[in-house]
């Protein structure tokens, strides 16, 4: 594993994906919708944080895995909210692929990491 958190590149890069929905979503006046893509944001950095600080990989993929399943509800939501006209199409697809890029990159530290748990 990395020797520390801030080295992780999907950590950075879920960090700024989580900033850019909180700053983009600010004054949305639909609190239930913005309260829930939010957190489903902010639990993407924060999970792989806490499964980094665990130091047992095992944990590590399992909170890989929580986080991965948040970058697929914000996707989701990012979804729902370009087609409900909260956001433009074109914000609307650049996160989206951040999110599925930042979800693949979850996935390959899971395989590398459930493999060397398992030879």
């Amino acid at each position: 594993m990395a020797d520390a958190l801030e080295s992780l590149d999907v950590w950075k890069r879920s960090r700024h994906l989580t900033v850019h929905v909180y700053k983009l979503f600010a004054s949305c006046k639909d609190y239930g919708f913005k309260d829930q893509i939010t957190r489903a944001a902010v639990s993407i950095p924060s999970n792989i944080a806490e499964g980094f600080e665990r130091n047992s990989k095992k944990e590590f993929v399992n909170f890989l895995r929580i986080a991965k399943g948040s970058c697929a509800e914000l996707r989701t939501q990012l979804y729902i909210s370009e087609d409900i006209n909260l956001i433009d199409i074109e914000t609307a697809k650049i996160l989206q692929q951040e999110a599925l890029e930042i979800s693949k990159m979850l996935q390959g530290l899971i395989n590398r990491y459930k493999i060397k748990d398992n030879p």
